[in-house]
C-alpha cells in the first residue's frame, strides 16, 4: 500500500504540469513567449499567467501611448490668394508676387490686367497647409491652416480663393475655399498701433475637400505591429503583459510579443477583424514608465522636473550681485561778467550689493524632497535653472536634463 501512493504522488508530480500546459496554451505557436523573460519555450508563459496584475483597473489606456505601424497622417501643403481684405492686404509694390498671383488669376476669369497697373490693398499671398488624416475618403472635408505670405497686416474678414493642395509626391489631394477665422486682430492711428494675438495666420475648419485618397495602411493582417509613442522599455513590457492577459481569458492564448523598445507584434486571431481586435485592445489600462529628465526653457523660466529625477545630497549656495550705477546730472555755471560757459557736469554714484550666500543642502530619492529642497532656497526661475546646470555638472543630478 505505501509504494502504491508513492507511485501515484510521482505520477501526479510528473503530470501536472504538462497537463496544465496542453489545456492552458492550446494552438499557441511553440518557441514563442512573453513576459519578462522575453521570447523562450513555452513554459515561459506559466510565469507570467498566474500573475493577474497586468490585468489594472486604473491606468493610462493603451491607445493613448500606442499607434498602429503604417497608420499616418500626410501633410499637405498649397499657395493661394486671400481676398477680401480691409486694406490689410500686401502691398503690392513690396510683393511681387501677389500682384503676378493676382493678374494670373484674373487672365483664368477672363479679366485682362496686363495692360494696367493695380495697386489694391484688399489681396494677400498666402501659403495653405492641412494633415491629411489615415483612412479619409475623397470628399470628407478637413481643417486647414492659413498663414500670410507678404507684408499683410492682418487676414480677419478674408475669403480663401480654390486652392490646390498637394503631398509630397507632388498630386493634387484636396481644395480649399473659405472664410478664415482670425483670432488676433490689429489697430492703428497716425501716433499709436496695438496688435493682439497674430493676425496674420488664420483657419478654416472644415475648409478643404478631400479629391484623392492616399495608399492605405494595411491592416487586415494576421500580424499586426503597435509602436509606442514614447518608446521605453519597461512600458512595452507592460503593454504586453496587458495584452497578454486580457487575452488568455478573452481569446485562450497570448496574442503579443515585444520586439524592442518601441515596436510591439500582435498575431490577431481568427474570425476577428483588425477594427475589433484593436479596439478591444485599446481600452486597457497600464501604467507607462518614463525616464527622468528635467526640462528647462530659459528663455520662459520653466522648469519641468519628472517624476523619477533624484538629486544626491549637495551642498549649494546662490547669492545674487547687484551693481547700481546712478548718474545724477548737474549744471555749473560762471560767475557774473566772467568769460566762463555754462556747462553740465555728471556725477557718478556706484553701489554694489549682494544678497544671500547661505549654504542649503539639497537631496532627496524623491520629487517631492527635490521641490522642498529647492524651495528652501528661495529663488526665482532663473536661479533654479542656473542651480540644476550647476548640479547636473557636479554629477549630483540623476536626470537627464533637457536645454531648450
Amino acid at each position: 500500500m505505501k509504494s502504491f501512493l508513492i507511485a501515484l504522488l510521482a505520477s501526479t508530480i510528473a503530470l501536472g504540469p504538462v497537463a496544465a500546459n496542453a489545456a492552458d496554451y492550446a494552438g499557441v505557436p511553440a518557441g514563442q513567449g512573453y513576459g519578462e523573460a522575453g521570447i523562450g519555450a513555452r513554459e515561459s508563459f506559466v510565469t507570467v499567467r498566474p500573475g493577474q496584475n497586468a490585468l489594472r483597473t486604473e491606468g493610462v489606456r493603451i491607445k493613448d501611448v500606442t499607434t498602429v505601424k503604417g497608420v499616418r497622417e500626410n501633410q499637405l501643403v498649397g499657395y493661394g490668394l486671400v481676398i477680401g481684405l480691409q486694406g490689410t492686404g500686401d502691398s503690392l509694390r513690396n510683393s511681387p508676387f501677389t500682384e503676378q498671383s493676382l493678374q494670373s488669376m484674373l487672365d483664368r476669369m477672363g479679366v485682362n490686367v496686363r495692360t494696367g497697373n493695380p495697386r489694391t490693398k484688399n489681396v494677400a499671398a498666402v501659403v495653405v497647409t492641412a494633415d491629411l488624416p489615415p483612412f479619409i475618403g475623397t470628399g470628407s472635408r478637413i481643417d486647414v491652416s492659413v498663414s500670410s505670405l507678404g507684408d499683410a497686416a492682418s487676414l480677419m474678414g478674408g475669403t480663401l480663393v480654390m486652392t490646390p493642395m498637394y503631398g509630397a509626391d507632388g498630386e493634387i489631394y484636396a481644395v480649399s475655399q473659405g472664410s478664415l477665422a482670425v483670432t488676433g486682430f490689429t489697430s492703428e492711428g497716425e501716433s499709436e498701433k496695438l496688435t493682439q494675438g497674430v493676425p496674420t495666420t488664420g483657419r478654416i475648419a472644415g475648409g478643404a475637400i478631400v479629391e484623392r485618397e492616399v495608399p492605405r495602411a494595411t491592416v487586415e493582417t494576421d500580424q499586426i505591429t503597435m509602436e509606442l509613442r514614447n518608446p521605453d522599455y519597461r512600458t512595452a513590457i507592460r503593454v504586453v503583459d496587458a495584452i497578454n492577459a486580457f487575452a488568455m481569458t478573452r481569446y485562450g492564448r497570448p496574442v503579443a510579443r515585444e520586439n524592442d523598445l518601441r515596436t510591439i507584434s500582435l498575431t490577431r486571431p481568427a474570425k476577428i477583424s483588425s477594427t475589433r481586435f484593436i479596439a478591444d485592445l485599446g481600452d486597457l489600462p497600464i501604467q507607462p514608465d518614463m525616464a527622468a529628465k528635467v526640462v528647462i526653457d530659459e528663455r520662459t523660466g520653466t522648469v519641468v522636473i519628472g517624476h523619477d529625477v533624484q538629486i544626491s545630497t549637495v551642498a549649494v549656495t546662490h547669492g545674487n550681485l547687484t551693481v547700481r550705477i546712478t548718474e545724477s546730472p548737474n549744471v555749473s555755471q560762471p560767475e557774473g561778467f566772467s568769460d566762463g560757459q555754462t556747462v553740465v557736469t555728471s556725477d557718478t554714484v556706484v553701489d554694489a550689493s549682494q544678497e544671500g550666500g547661505n549654504f542649503a543642502i539639497v537631496g532627496g530619492a524623491n520629487l517631492d524632497t527635490v521641490v522642498r529642497g529647492l524651495n528652501r532656497l528661495g529663488l526665482k526661475p532663473t536661479g533654479i535653472i542656473a542651480i540644476l546646470q550647476a548640479i547636473k555638472t557636479a554629477g549630483a543630478l540623476q536626470a537627464d536634463l533637457v536645454v531648450q
